[in-house]
Formats: C-alpha cells, structure tokens, sequence
C-alpha cells in the first residue's frame, strides 16, 4: 500500500512540473450569474479544461457580478470561489476543482525518513510552519470508517492561521422537529464539551482538523459524527428518541456535568422525568419536588412559600418566561400554580446567581414553557382525582410559527357537595389556571416568544368570607443574532397579584377588601463571544412598581365601618450588569460579573416624619411631607458583585467556589408563619431600608462509574441586614404608619449539603440530606423593638435536619415503583412556659422567642408506574400513575396553638393536614 502511495505522489509531482504558465491575462464581466455559468465562461475564455462535480455549483444563493481586466487566472478563480467552498489547483492546461479541501504539492519533511524540507508551490520552505504540520497530523491520526462520511465545515485556506474555529448549529428531534435543549455534546480524546441552551443551539471553538462529535443524552440515542474543520461554520444535528425515554426520573444540572460548570448552586429539573414522583392527589407538581433538594425548604405541609439557604420566602425570585410570579401556588400551598404538561425547564440558583438576575436575596426559580410543536398537531393530559389538566399544541405556520394552550380546573367543589357534613357542603374551594404561549422563528437571525398566563383561586370553609386570588402576566422576547460571535434579547414583561376577600355577612356590615401588585419591566440582554477564553454578557434592565396597599369598602351605604383606601406606592427599581465567563486554561473556568443597581421610591406619597431618638410609632409623629406625582422620594443602589470558579482536580472531579452580593427592594408583610395569599408586599422608602445579603459558597462535585452517579458536597455561609420582622401584635394591613409595626435586624445561615445521584438503570434517583441552621438578631437603642435581649435566635424555618430520598425502581419497559421519603427537624415554635398576676388580672408567660420546636416531619409516599404499551401508531400514549401519600399514615404536626381552659391552665393542641394515608390514581396522555 505504501509503494502505491508513493508511486501516486511521485506521477503527481511529475505533473505538476508540466504545469501551464499561468501568467496569461483575462479581462471579463460579470452581471449576476450563477457560479456555473461564470465557470463556463471563464473555461471558454481562458482555453483550460475545467473538472468538477456539477452538484457543486448548482446553486443560486450567490449570483456573480464584477469586472475583471488584465488579471490572471488563478486570482479570478480566487475572487470568484471566496465565497463557496471550492478550491482548485491548475495542472498543465487543466483546472481541477475540489470541495472543502486542497491538494497539497507539499509533503511535511517527515513523511519520508530522508526526505528535504518541504516547500509550497513558489518554492517556500513550509517546515516550520505550525499549520502545514498541522493538517498532516490531524488526518494521518483517523481512520476512517468505511459506515461513516467526513463533514467539511469551512473551506480550507492554506493562508488561515487561526488555530481554533467556530462550529455552531442546532440539535432537533428528527421525528417531531422541536429542538432539543440540554443535550450534551462532546468531542472525543478532547476536553471539548458544550451542550445546546433552551432553544437547541449550540456553539464550540474547535481545533483544525479532525474532530469527532459526539452526542449524547439519556433519552435519545447517542449520535458520532466525524467533522473536518476548515473554518468557522454551521453544523445541524438530528436526533431520535430511545424507546424507553418515559421509564426513568432523570434530574441534572443544567446541561452540561455537575463537575463542568461553574456555578455550585444550581439544580436543573427534567419535567417529565417529575411524572414518577409519588405526590399528594397524584399532581405532578415541579416546585413540589425542587424541595426534595439539599437547601430548598418549606415551613411545614401546605405552606406556599420556599426557604433557600437560611432565606425568607420572600426573598426568591420566581419567574415563569422572564416575568415575575408573585404567588407560585394554588390551595393555600398544597398544589402548584406551574402547569407541569406546559413547563419546559426549571433551573434553580440557590448561589453563584448570574448578574443578569437581581432583585431578590436568595435565589431564583427561573421556570420556562415549551414552544408548540412546529410540525404537527400534538396534546396531552391528565386526569386525577381532584384535577385536571389539557395541553395542546399546532403549528400556525409549519416549521416556522407554532402555539401551545394549557389549561387546568379543579372539580373539589363537586367533591364537596357529596360530603355528610353540612357546613363542608356550603363550602367553596377551586382553582384554574390557563397559559398560552406564541413562536415564530421569523428567520436564522430573529425568532420571536409572546406568553400570556393567568391563575385564579378561590375559598370558603364554613365561613361567611370568599377569599380570592390570582396571578397574571404577559411577556414579549425578541431574540436576534447579531452575528456568529455576537447574540442579544429584547424582554418585556408585566406581572400583577391581588387578592380580595369578599365578607357576605347578614348584618349591614358587609364589606368587601382587597390588594393588588403590579410590575413592568423592560430588559435588553447581549452576550458577545469576545474570544475562546472570554464570553461576555451584559444589560440593563428597569422595572416599574405600582401597589395599591389596601382598601375595605362597606357593601351597605348605611353601615358604621368606615370605608378606607391605603395610599398607593411607586417605585422605580433599574440596574446594569457586565459578566464575562473566562477560561483561564482547561482546568481553570472562572465567572466574573457586576451588577449596580438603582432604585427611587417615587411620589405621589404622603411620608411621615418621626422625633428623633425615639422608636417609630402614632405618638412620635412629627409632621407629613408631600410629594408630586413621578418626584423621587428616596434613593438606595450599591454594586452587587457576583464571583464563581471551578477548577478541575481531574477531569471528572472538581472544587467551586462562589461569592454573591445581593440586594432587594421590595419586602412580604406577613403575620403568619407561612405565607398566605393575604400576605402583602412593601416596597422600601424613607423608613424602611432595602435588605442586602452576602453569600460564600464552597464544593466538590464527582461523577462516577461512566456518568451513571453524581455526588456533590458543598457548604455556605450567608449574612444578611435589614431583614424584616414585626413587633407582637403587629397591625399589618389597612394600616397608613404600617411602618411603626416593623422591625429590621440581622441575620445568618450557613449549612452543609449532600446530593447523592444515580441518572440512569433500573433504579434510579437521589438522595439529599442538609445540616443547616438560619437565625435572626433583633437588637436596637430602644428596649420595644428589642427581641430575646439583641441575642440571635432560630428563624420560623430553621430545620437543621432535612434529608429527602426519591427512588424509582423499573421493573420492566411499563411497570416501575416510586418511593418519596422526607425527614425534616421540627420548625421552631414559642411556648406558653407559666403564668403570673398582675393587678387584678392573670397573663401568660413566654419563653424566649422560637425556644422551642414542634415535633420532627416524617412521610413515606409511594407510587406504582404502569406505561402504556409502545406501539407507534396508536391514537395516544397513556400513563397510570397510582400513588399513596402518606402510607404511615403518621400524625404529622402543622402547626401548635394553645388554649387557657375555665380553670386558667394553658393547653396546648395540634393540628394536621393529612394524619391518614390519601390514596390516588391519576390517567396521563399524550398524542
């Protein structure tokens, strides 16, 4: 084979010493003509013979136009081939035309052992230079496999010195066309990786030469693709589904290893893979599950509001397609107002939050719904015991634009009405909620996104009150490409909650009360590929805030109580971030950002002013100052610096590290352990200060056997000043000095987090356990907001203990058992501890604030999976899902109050939501 080869190189050399003078001149015009043509005349012309395939230059996309005097053959052929992919070399009278490559006349100096420098085609010694070498040993390393063909991305360029190139593109399902977010790719024996983003698009600086792609997914077959890279170009990848995609819980970070980003914090959620996790009444729900997570907590069983690292439930940031959800959850917190058959992606920062991000402490649920399918008409569903669910989705204009509906509605009334007890059947409890979402890929540099989600719940339990609530939002992306380096995002957003309560009493004293919220924002976002080391990301953003605090409007015109309306509230809160995430080398990555952001509390308001040296309160007013529509009351901003790192201790082991500095403007007035849906919303002024928070943040993350198990360590530390609490007894709605009834203080967490994962096999899942702790300190010069002597104390939510343990087991392809395990330590509680007299009257005495703690949190759930069969053509696809929640049927305390009885003894007694085991069957479709 090799004297073959020889003999071969050595005839080519002999021909090229024929080679025609290819000094001759040729003068010709152009006027948009196809590249065919303009070779067939510059062939006539110029009396060579030219050979290529004629598929190469059947196309009309690149129309030939200029004119061309005195110029040889060989720089007219340059001019018109610059932008195709055609090469050529001229031998004798002959012009042979290659696609992609070049022939080379040159061979490097150690191909043969004696062999001379090697020189190019004017006789230039090429022996030093690092791209000729280069290409030589990019292809003399591979084999080629006889089942497999080589791509050519770019055209090859003996004068391009670059040593890397940009290859970009996007991965779709080839059945479906939707694209594909969060698929892996990597490049073999190179530590090369990238994975596609939320629209399927992905990017890689690859070297010279021979690169093997690979492609890879726990729920699509893997895909090898052999790349000879040239330039910088574009390469569109198809993938097909596995059979058995639907058998198993998969939980990842986002997209690419745990060990691979920078970011220590976050946890990404795979919402089908949310299907297999046994819940209360069957519903899938994602904020449900993300708190089977280390660090992510709730105060109790039915609580509607998130703990994030030692953080109050006020202080996340919950988005669903960029705009602000005020209130995630429906039925005071047992069922989430995220529809699960619409939702895309859930990724959660608990730390190492982007500067893109702000507004909030703790983290950020930044929740995304999918794109309708742009192919064909597709649904699916789901039918519970208390609930429904319908999704569909339609292309408007086929592979282009596309809509997805979903909506769900609960039947409890129904249920009520079938009850014995008769105050239960004049009860009310319901809930919906709907969203639409609209996209169109308007071309390969624009693509266009509009949502619109609304949600409504409703309630009365043996009352004569109707409480209501609900969320809606709207929001406007417009993406663009700029460029192959240079990408950007247009968002509008608007976001509103209120809620009402409606008392229908039969005295003249009727009165209907009510809250609303409501926040447009604007953002501009920009990324810019500056080099392989360096990307960058920067905006700004402004949001503007209006909150009507409160009114209680009497229903009869004839009634004693008097109708009140709070003064409104305005607020302009914007920022500006530059991030830039730099590769130092292939073991250091850093993320480097800063945020500033701005905020003005602005008039129209009314503002008291207070007696200085003494607390706030009625009697220490000293006087109101007046302020004009849009005139700044008062200012706060400060720069919040956002630092991450990862290095690799091998490469499928690394340590992190994460600094935040946070800031938030807008504080949750709540007088209840949990939130509730009265709770409201306070934006900071002149008397209430912004909350800022600083987190470090520490970990190892490990994969192991292949990828089939992850394990991360990872511990933190936070501070933080101005958190809110209140004085006892506190008045906290339809109150105009809402200010006299708050406190703000310090606080601190810091915790250790354990995640144990196994992604795929038989069993599947993973295992979580926290030790954390999160305190408060109330401290001030004035003894009446001074709480358990300016000591610190534990928070309403600190649980050092909380370990999560969600498990499937696949028995066959259909059949699969789920199990939820949940143990947390008891929430801290404060306790009658005696009583004592005064005067003529006996009070009772109290133990230190949170002194004490209501029993530990014990549940087992479990689950029964059973698919439908395989069958391609079916009318739908369907899913049993049997589950029982609480099967030890364990009397878990929600909540302790006490009682002082006829004989002055204090007793206390508990309450339960679910001391029994609640069994369900829920049937899923999909078509």
């Amino acid at each position: 084979m090799k004297k073959i080869l020889l003999s071969l190189i050595i005839v080519f050399s002999f021909q090229l010493s024929f080679a025609q003078n290819t000094n001759e001149k040729l003068s010709i015009i152009f006027k948009d003509e196809t590249l065919a043509n303009a070779l067939k005349r510059i062939e006539e012309a110029s009396g060579y013979k030219f050979y290529f395939d004629p598929t190469w230059v059947n196309s009309d996309k690149e129309l030939i136009s200029g004119t061309y005097t005195d110029i040889k053959i060989d720089d007219l052929l340059d001019k018109v081939l610059s932008k195709t992919d055609l090469n050529f070399i001229i031998l004798k009278n002959k012009v042979i035309f290659t696609l992609n490559s070049t022939i080379h006349d040159t061979l490097p100096s150690n191909y043969f052992a004696d062999a001379p420098a090697e020189t190019d085609q004017k006789g230039n010694d090429q022996s030093e230079n690092p791209i000729f070498h280069q290409q030589y040993d990019s292809i003399s390393n591979y084999s080629v496999n006889k089942k497999s063909s080589i791509v050519f991305i770019g055209k090859e360029n003996k004068d391009n010195v670059k040593k890397t190139y940009t290859v970009s593109g996007s991965i779709k399902n080839e059945e479906t066309g939707k694209a594909e977010p969060n698929i892996y790719i990597k490049i073999r024996n190179k530590n090369i990786s990238t994975s596609t983003d939320l629209d399927g698009n992905y990017s890689l600086q690859l070297p010279r030469g021979v690169n093997i792609i690979e492609v890879k997914s726990l729920s699509h077959k893997e895909v090898v693709r052999t790349l000879m890279v040239y330039d910088d170009g574009k390469f569109d990848i198809n993938i097909n589904e596995k059979s058995n995609q639907l058998d198993e819980v998969v939980i990842k970070k986002k997209g690419q290893k745990t060990t691979e980003t920078t970011v220590s914090g976050l946890v990404s959620i795979d919402i089908e893979g949310i299907k297999n996790v046994p819940l209360i009444l069957g519903e899938r729900d994602i904020l449900k599950v993300a708190t089977t997570f280390p660090g992510i907590k709730t105060t109790g069983e039915g609580s509607a509001g998130f703990n994030v690292r030692g953080g109050k439930d006020d202080q996340n940031l919950i988005l669903l397609d960029n705009a602000v959800l005020y209130n995630p959850q429906h039925f005071l917190g047992f069922f989430s107002a995220i529809n699960p058959y619409t939702a895309k992606k859930a990724d959660i920062y608990k730390g190492s939050i982007p500067a893109d991000f702000g507004g909030r402490l703790s983290s950020v649920f930044d929740i995304t719904t999918k794109n309708g399918n742009p192919e064909k008409f597709s649904g699916e569903g789901a039918i519970g015991p208390i609930t429904s669910n319908l999704t569909l989705s339609t292309p408007i204009q086929k592979n282009k634009s596309s809509i997805i509906v979903g909506g769900r509605a609960t039947y409890s009334d129904w249920v009520l009405k079938t009850l014995d007890d008769e105050n239960l059947k004049n009860s009310q409890a319901g809930f919906y909620d709907g969203i639409i979402k609209y996209n169109n890929a308007i071309n390969a540099n624009n693509n266009l996104e509009a949502t619109a989600y609304y949600s409504h719940d409703r309630f009365s339990l043996s009352s004569d009150s109707i409480y209501k609530y609900s969320n809606r939002l709207a929001s406007l992306k417009w993406d663009h490409t700029f460029s192959k380096k240079s990408k950007g995002a247009l968002i509008f957003t608007n976001s509103e909650y209120k809620f009402n309560i409606d008392y229908d009493s039969n005295d003249i004293n009727a009165f209907d009360f009510g809250y609303k919220i409501n926040e447009s924002q604007l953002q501009l976002k920009l990324n810019y590929q500056l080099n392989p080391k360096h990307t960058l990301s920067y905006g700004i953003a402004s949001k503007l805030y209006n909150i009507s605090p409160g009114y209680q409007h009497p229903k009869d015109p004839n009634a004693t109580l008097i109708s009140t309306d709070i003064e409104k509230e305005r607020a302009l809160e914007s920022a500006v971030y530059l991030a830039d995430s730099y590769k130092v080398n292939d073991k250091l990555l850093l993320d480097l950002g800063l945020r500033y952001s701005f905020y003005a509390s602005l008039g129209e308001a009314n503002v008291n002013t207070y007696e200085p040296g003494l607390p706030l309160s009625d009697e220490t007013v000293t006087g109101t100052e007046h302020y004009g529509k849009n005139e700044v009351v008062k200012t706060y901003g400060g720069l919040e610096p956002r630092l991450a790192a990862r290095y690799f201790i091998t490469e499928d082991f690394s340590i992190k590290a994460g600094y935040d500095l946070t800031r938030q403007y807008i504080h949750l007035l709540s007088s209840n352990v949990t939130q509730s849906p009265t709770d409201t919303w306070k934006l900071s002024d002149s008397n209430v200060k912004p909350q800022t928070a600083q987190q470090v943040s520490l970990g190892l993350f490990k994969t192991l056997k292949d990828e089939e198990y992850e394990v991360s360590l990872e511990g933190y530390y936070k501070k933080s000043s101005n958190i809110l609490d209140y004085k006892v007894g506190a008045q906290l709605l339809l109150n105009d000095n809402v200010e006299t009834e708050l406190l703000q203080g310090e606080g601190k967490a810091y915790g250790v987090e354990l995640l144990l994962k196994k992604t795929t096999g038989r069993l599947n899942g993973w295992i979580g356990y926290t030790y954390s702790r999160s305190f408060i300190k109330l401290d001030s010069q004035f003894s009446s907001e001074i709480v358990n002597n300016g000591r610190y104390f534990p928070a309403n939510f600190d649980k050092p203990h909380d370990l999560s343990a969600i498990l499937n087991y696949r028995f066959t392809k259909r059949y699969s058992l789920s199990s939820n395990f949940l143990y947390q330590t008891g929430r801290p509680i404060t306790y009658p501890i005696g009583t004592f007299q005064y005067g003529n009257s006996q009070y009772t005495l109290y133990s230190d604030r949170n002194a004490y703690r209501i029993p530990d949190y014990i549940r087992l759930d479990i689950g029964i999976n059973i698919e439908g069969n395989h069958k391609i053509k079916k009318l739908a696809h369907s899913f049993w899902n049997i589950s029982v929640y609480n099967v030890l049927g364990r009397n878990n305390p929600y909540s302790i109050y006490f009682v002082t009885d006829q004989n002055g003894k204090v007793k206390g007694y508990k309450t339960s939501i679910f001391s029994i085991p609640v069994p369900s069957i829920t049937y899923n479709f999909k078509f």
